[in-house]
């Protein structure tokens, strides 16, 4: 479908209004000026009321970009949210002969309610792996908060010494921020200074562990028995806990699954591609922000914010964060598996 035909010149209305005064159809005059017979019967009518076909006194400057146009601007966006005005601008030149500014895009996408903002970066979810997240958290939705407070999750993460990273734009509509295409997707650990293993629980943190070098199951065994039943101890749960941790490969691995059914009382058994379960990756983001008020230029100081700022984290902050395992469960019910606001 090509542009819409343009409005009708001053010439084309007399010739049509001269037509009509010969006695000519509607049919016979659309034929000859190659108009839609309802643009000739408009023209008509409004000759018989003004008596002239010339247009009324205009109010600011015409449009250049008619109802065709605006659709097809929503439609490149809708197609690539990642697109800028000023590739559109160009693209309605190039293939359609609109000559716009990029300006002109922007307001267009605006009064349509599409607003630049930055991509959201949230884990990549595969249907499979949707279908599984969806699977437990309907199983899990009425678990008690009784069940969830005896549970130890722990997770790995790693901080910078410096800088943040790079954002881009999306257009998007409103709380439309989770939608696939208006995602930046992520990996888990993005690149910094120090990694960590640490825990926690509704009673508190567990420790936390500096891993130096490679971090396979070997490593990952050794952290858990140094630290996993110490932990639960500082918690007060000793042998009553449910333990649990992420489908990382290392977490996966034989020698591991080994370990934990014959060291741990109970294990819970998350799905994959899962974050949004494990309480502790906000807890990643509160360290992270405790860090941030503290003057860090190396390593090793690195470490000793990360440790006292660990300390101080006390049992209200945990615990709020446990007691939202339901209203997360609830979201991704209600997301039908899809990544969450969490």
């Amino acid at each position: 479908m090509g542009r819409k035909s343009c409005e009708t010149t001053e010439e084309e209305r007399k010739i049509i209004i001269s037509l009509h005064n010969q006695c000519k159809s509607l049919s016979e005059i659309s034929s000859i000026v190659h108009r839609a017979r309802s643009t000739i019967q408009t023209i008509i009518n409004r000759f018989g009321e003004r008596k002239t076909v010339s247009n009324k006194r205009r109010s600011g400057r015409p449009r250049k970009i008619n109802e065709y146009d605006r659709r097809l601007i929503i439609r490149k966006v809708k197609q690539n949210p990642r697109i800028t005005a000023e590739q559109i601008a160009t693209e309605l030149k190039n293939n359609n002969g609109i000559d716009v500014s990029a300006s002109t895009v922007r307001d267009y996408l605006r009064s349509s309610e599409y607003h630049g903002r930055v991509a959201r970066k949230k884990y990549f979810v595969n249907e499979t792996n949707r279908k599984k997240r969806l699977e437990f958290a309907k199983q899990h939705i009425n678990t008690p908060i009784e069940y969830w407070n005896k549970v130890i999750f722990t997770d790995e993460s790693k901080f910078e010494i410096f800088g943040s990273k790079k954002k881009f734009t999306v257009w998007r509509k409103k709380n439309t921020q989770f939608r696939k295409e208006n995602l930046q997707p992520t990996v888990k650990h993005g690149g910094g200074s120090v990694l960590v293993w640490g825990c926690m629980s509704a009673n508190g943190v567990g420790s936390l562990h500096f891993i130096d070098g490679i971090m396979n199951h070997t490593v990952y065994i050794d952290i858990l028995k140094e630290h996993l039943h110490a932990s639960a101890n500082k918690m007060g749960l000793k042998d009553n806990f449910i333990f649990t941790h992420d489908n990382d490969p290392k977490h996966s691995a034989y020698n591991t699954r080994l370990w934990v059914l014959y060291n741990t009382p109970k294990y819970l058994q998350t799905p994959p591609q899962s974050p949004d379960i494990n309480p502790i990756e906000h807890l990643w983001d509160y360290l992270e922000k405790k860090i941030r008020n503290h003057n860090i230029s190396s390593k090793e100081s690195l470490k000793i914010v990360l440790l006292e700022e660990w300390n101080k984290i006390t049992p209200a902050v945990t615990s709020n964060l446990v007691n939202s395992m339901p209203r997360r469960l609830e979201a991704i019910v209600k997301s039908k598996g899809n990544p969450t606001n969490y």
